[in-house]
């Protein structure tokens, strides 16, 4: 629930035509009743301090000898009790871009992160009184909840069947939780996420290469079983269509012959050379 509330400002043009009628008393008491102008001279200088100009999406928290009065929102001109303290505070969006943090992942590797937040104030006496340094404690609590979700998750899931979400693959699953995280933890602060995600997302340096090799050899493996599953069906259709059109009458030798020669060159990773049989088919 949003404690600050809005409070009327009286306009500010009107209280210089105060202020003007001020300087006018002044010089006319200093010119004819000699040194009892000085009297207004403070009065005029406290009247100016009432002054302040807010421009669109800024506010100001009014606060009188440790009361909280209210906050303007409104961007104007305005006059306000010379008495009250006028807390500045933005209501624009703000863009924070995390340097990358090193952290250790689910698995114990580490990795090096950083996210994307953007984020404004919503309500300003959570944001004045609630928090030291709201700005402060957008940071500390970013990097803290950077920390949390990289200990929950692993960098990458090599388990192809495996359906742990990783950070890498799960990235529009972890933003969302990330946004949610961040939310709760600003909230104490009156402040809004807009939107959080991952901007950098790689293994720390001591381990990267060992780490790129991991996901080559994964990778190799995939095709290499892609390849093999492809084969097999390729073979069986070859014997199974000289079966059907009786094209030649092969024994469990040739079959084992031919299923070994088609294996070999279907996964084989340089072209074939042929050879070709000129006597008969058990020369």
């Amino acid at each position: 629930m949003e404690k600050s509330y809005r409070t009327s400002s009286k306009s500010g043009y009107l209280h210089i035509l105060i202020n003007l009628g001020m300087v006018a008393a002044t010089i006319y008491l200093l010119f004819f009743e000699n040194m009892v102008g000085l009297v207004f001279i403070p009065l005029w200088i406290i009247h100016l301090i009432g002054f302040f100009v807010l421009q669109p999406n800024k506010s100001a928290v009014l606060i009188l000898f440790g009361d909280y009065k209210g906050t303007v929102k409104e961007n104007g001109f305005y006059w306000v009790n010379p008495l009250m303290v006028k807390k500045k505070i933005s209501l624009r969006a703000a863009n924070l871009d995390s340097k990358p943090i090193k952290v250790n992942d689910k698995l114990g590797n580490p990795i090096m992160i950083g996210v994307v937040l953007v984020w404004r104030v919503r309500d300003t006496y959570k944001a004045a009184f609630e928090v030291n340094d709201y700005n402060e404690f957008v940071h500390i609590q970013t990097d803290a909840a950077i920390r949390k979700l990289a200990n929950a998750y692993p960098y990458d899931n090599f388990n192809e069947e495996g359906e742990e979400t990783s950070l890498r693959s799960g990235l529009e699953e972890i933003n969302h939780e990330l946004e949610n995280e961040m939310a709760e933890r600003l909230s104490i602060a009156g402040i809004e996420v807009i939107e959080a995600r991952i901007s950098h997302l790689a293994y720390a340096q001591e381990i990267a290469g060992a780490m790129l090799q991991r996901q080559q050899a994964t990778a190799i493996i995939a095709a290499r079983r892609k390849i093999v599953e492809g084969a097999v069906g390729m073979v069986d259709m070859a014997l199974s269509e000289l079966n059907v059109n009786n094209i030649v009458e092969l024994d469990d030798d040739k079959k084992a012959a031919m299923v070994s020669n088609l294996m070999v060159v279907l996964c084989s990773d340089k072209a074939a050379s042929p050879v070709v049989n000129t006597g008969t088919l058990y020369q």
